[in-house]
């Protein structure tokens, strides 16, 4: 059941992406970018089983920031790409803020929902700490790797999306794995983790490459 959820989930995330960029051209990947990063933050806390491996409820969503900068760099430039990433990692700053600044203070006789919270948002230091790192680090990675694979191989799109995710996904994964969940759980566990998250990113980026070539066809009728 997790896996066919996961896979209806990647259809209808990419799905949603297109339709946004359609709606709003770039301002709408900006949009999907920011929310996929705050929502991504708090459902990576819930650890869930694809294809028969330990993997993070946040994984399709880090997957569609990375297609969105692909996007933008493919057809706005990777400058255009970095400032959104810049925008999406002062959100999620805002995020933070936001969230520890709420769980500072006394809830009311008639609150429900401090626990809760509490359990849902607590963990979030070294997971907003390691999203933050890896998240700056590894899409500006790939903007840069996708503009050198663009001037290398002007007529290979499927290469650039797949070779520049490729390689900002592995670095992600490395630094958002042990920086926010090493110690947390077995070393098995996060070792099946780290591969299964990697492998699932690199699962959806290949789904992901016909909706690249949609939004570049789309943007040339435009």
């Amino acid at each position: 059941m997790n896996t066919l959820i996961f896979i209806a989930w990647v259809i209808v995330a990419l799905i949603t992406l297109i339709i946004g960029f359609k709606l709003f051209g770039k301002v709408g990947l900006i949009g999907v970018m920011a929310g996929s990063i705050v929502m991504m933050n708090i459902l990576v806390t819930k650890s869930v089983t694809i294809f028969g491996l330990g993997a993070t409820g946040g994984n399709v969503l880090y997957a569609i920031i990375f297609l969105s900068t692909d996007i933008l760099s493919e057809l706005y430039g990777g400058k255009e790409a970095r400032k959104a990433v810049m925008i999406g990692f002062f959100i999620s700053v805002m995020m933070m803020i936001a969230a520890w600044t709420t769980l500072l203070m006394v809830p009311a006789e008639w609150d429900f929902a401090h626990e809760s919270l509490v359990t849902i948002l607590s963990p979030m230091f070294r997971i907003v700490v390691g999203s933050l790192i890896a998240y700056l680090i590894s899409n500006t990675l790939d903007t840069y790797t996708y503009d050198w694979i663009r001037k290398k191989f002007p007529k290979h799109l499927w290469l650039r999306n797949n070779g520049s995710t490729w390689t900002s996904q592995l670095v992600d994964t490395l630094l958002f794995c042990t920086i926010a969940l090493l110690g947390l759980m077995p070393i098995t566990a996060w070792l099946q983790i780290v591969l299964s998250t990697y492998l699932l990113k690199l699962f959806i980026a290949a789904v992901d490459t016909p909706f690249l070539y949609m939004a570049v066809k789309m943007n040339k009728k435009e």
